[in-house]
């Protein structure tokens, strides 16, 4: 079926996308006399059809009341249309230094990186998904699962992870199936969301195939609708990148706890495993993880490490009704399970008790499990993962985060002066002794990250153009950066 017969059978297509009562944000009906309600002309005039329109279609189901906040079309427009726009921006960006244009033969999706297979079978999960919901008149879970897919595993972790695979080396196959995989995902989805975000979704549409000339439809209104390929889908490989990013993202709010940055690597973390596949599924992650959070070691803990001591904190709202009367006897129960018993509960999710002969089996969501913190470590929990964080900083390690503070100080002033990203420069930099080690025994590293031709240490610097940053608290270098007059 045609994108264009979703979009403008109008009647159809009225019946289905109304709601129940349009309210304030306040849940109050609109009315002249409270004040409350809101030109429509004037929304669409500030924030355009397709972020009004995709608002109140991913903002509650169509049968029921929507409680209307100009506030809410602002986020849409920001952190969805926002985050699609800035990712086709990066793939044009590129895509024009180098000069794709798809005439390349596809790359076989077997000999692609697990990274693009990921993204390839996420993006056929949600093709089938969300066919299916807006065959079922459910166009709210459709745009939900769309903004999903965008925000948390394209922009946030595709092409970050794959950001060094497009600006890096040469026009290698590895970097051509990362550009075929990423224009995949942008077409395919300007096929998904046309049907919400007419608009947008034929720009997107019409640019990609501007420059590569692969589609023969003017629109992407007269184009079809995307089929899953089956083939592409590997479940075991989702839930594997989700781990991935699970982990990740333990990690990272285990660093904003204790106010370490990301740039600032650390020694290890440590990751109790349950079974054989978790630790088959930690061995297929583990570098991926490691780069993504910038700690250097990951180490695995049996059952019987007896490095982290846990607990059972028992959920009354959700025990409370299974339990009755017995739940202060379970409560007593619960807070004296051994470290074995935790165990147990994590790997079968679920545990048998015996309450004065009564057999009562508690469920792993009717529980909170925490660790306590060991000395120097940070820990936390996320339903059947434990991670724990070495927070300790040696000499060794603060000297290596702080080449990375000064690659991206580098690299803002490359950014302010409106020098492209293929442009190589000559750097100067006046620091103090911390920060000199720091360069000089990672100099390789930051010319490399910042296409340096050269980087001098000066004791006095005397440019005019010499710029102050900070790299540290209280620690400031003065730098200089310019074009290379020679080029290449």
């Amino acid at each position: 079926h045609a994108i264009a017969v979703m979009l403008f059978d109008s009647v159809a297509f009225k019946n289905v996308v109304s709601n129940g009562l349009v309210l304030d944000k306040n849940g109050n009906k609109m009315s002249k006399r409270l004040g409350n309600g809101v030109d429509p002309f004037e929304t669409l005039e500030k924030y355009g059809p397709d972020a009004t329109r995709w608002y109140m279609i991913s903002n509650a189901q169509p049968w029921d009341n929507l409680k209307f906040n100009t506030e809410g079309i602002a986020e849409v427009q920001r952190k969805f249309f926002g985050t699609l726009y800035n990712t086709y921006s990066f793939f044009a960006l590129y895509a024009n230094i180098d000069g794709f244009h798809f005439k390349e033969e596809e790359v076989p999706f077997a000999q692609r990186p697990e990274l693009d297979r990921w993204i390839l079978s996420l993006l056929n999960s949600l093709v089938k998904d969300v066919d299916a919901c807006y065959a079922d008149y459910e166009p709210t879970r459709a745009t939900r699962m769309i903004q999903d897919f965008v925000s948390e595993h394209l922009s946030n972790w595709y092409v970050r992870l794959s950001r060094r695979r497009f600006w890096k080396g040469d026009y290698t196959q590895d970097k051509i199936s990362a550009y075929q995989t990423l224009y995949t995902c942008l077409d395919t989805l300007s096929r998904l969301i046309a049907p919400v975000a007419p608009f947008f979704a034929d720009q997107l549409f019409s640019d990609l195939n501007a420059a590569s000339g692969r589609e023969q439809h003017d629109s992407v209104h007269l184009a079809f609708f995307p089929k899953a390929n089956e083939q592409y889908i590997d479940k075991n490989l989702e839930q594997q990148m989700q781990l991935a990013q699970d982990i990740s993202s333990m990690v990272l709010s285990l660093r904003k706890k204790v106010n370490i940055r990301v740039r600032q690597p650390l020694k290890r973390i440590m990751v109790p495993v349950l079974d054989e596949v978790q630790r088959k599924q930690m061995d297929a992650i583990r570098e991926l993880v490691l780069a993504e959070v910038n700690v250097e070691e990951m180490q695995y803990l049996d059952e019987d490490a007896g490095i982290l001591v846990k607990r059972v904190k028992p959920n009354f709202k959700a025990l409370g009704p299974k339990a009755g009367g017995l739940m202060k006897q379970l409560a007593e129960k619960a807070s004296t399970m051994s470290q074995q018993d935790i165990a147990q509960l994590e790997k079968n999710e679920s545990f048998t008790f015996d309450l004065n002969g009564t057999a009562f089996e508690m469920q792993a969501e009717d529980v909170e499990i925490v660790s306590e913190d060991i000395p120097g470590w940070q820990v936390v929990n996320m339903g059947r993962l434990t991670v724990a964080l070495d927070t300790t900083i040696t000499p060794e390690l603060k000297e290596k985060g702080l080449a990375r503070e000064v690659i991206n100080r580098i690299q803002n002033i490359r950014k302010d002066k409106g020098l492209e990203v293929t442009d190589r420069i000559t750097v100067k930099i006046q620091a103090p002794d911390l920060v000199r080690r720091s360069v000089t025994n990672n100099l390789d590293y930051i010319r490399a990250e910042v296409l340096a031709a050269s980087l001098e240490l000066v004791d006095n610097m005397t440019d005019a153009d010499a710029v102050s940053v900070e790299v540290d608290e209280n620690v400031n270098i003065l730098t200089t950066v310019n074009k290379y007059a020679n080029g290449y």
